[in-house]
């Protein structure tokens, strides 16, 4: 009898390692919809400019995700990008601006809300997305009056 782990699968090192390739034809919502089947609690949205690192982007520099990457950028490089839950946010936005020319931004969904993640981007994609499904649920979290008792100091 062979035991393999759950490492040694092939479709776990891809489902792990997805690949974005990147060259100017392709529009920025495909390369949306591939981060975001790879994350799903976690989008990207691309802008006009950069971003300091720790800093939030200007939502009214956010582009048309129907425009291709040729549209939005000066560069040429054509290539691809591993999509590694073990890179930190603010890494994986640098990568993308230094490599391809591209701004983007790290979204995390919160409640239903979708939130730059800009405050915790040295935490890394896997974390990113791992804190996205526990805020994901449709509500938050509640406390009925009638289950909380407050004491006033002591009796």
């Amino acid at each position: 009898m062979i035991l393999v782990t759950f490492l040694d699968c092939e479709w776990w090192y891809l489902y792990r390692k997805k690949d974005m390739k990147i060259y100017n034809s392709k529009q920025l919502k495909i390369l949306q919809k591939e981060f975001n089947n790879r994350f799903p609690f976690l989008k990207i949205e691309f802008f006009e400019k950069p971003h300091e690192y720790g800093v939030n982007s200007d939502e009214s520099d956010q582009l048309d995700s129907e425009l291709t990457v040729g549209e939005v950028r000066k560069m040429e490089s054509v290539g691809k990008l591993t999509m590694d839950g073990t890179i930190p946010v603010g890494i994986f936005e640098k990568l993308m601006e230094d490599k391809f020319g591209l701004f983007i931004q790290v979204y995390r969904n919160s409640y239903g809300k979708w939130l730059q993640t800009w405050v915790t981007d040295i935490w890394t994609l896997e974390e990113q997305n791992n804190r996205g499904k526990v805020l994901s649920q449709k509500t938050r979290p509640s406390f009925k009056s009638e289950n909380v008792r407050l004491s006033r100091g002591l009796s």
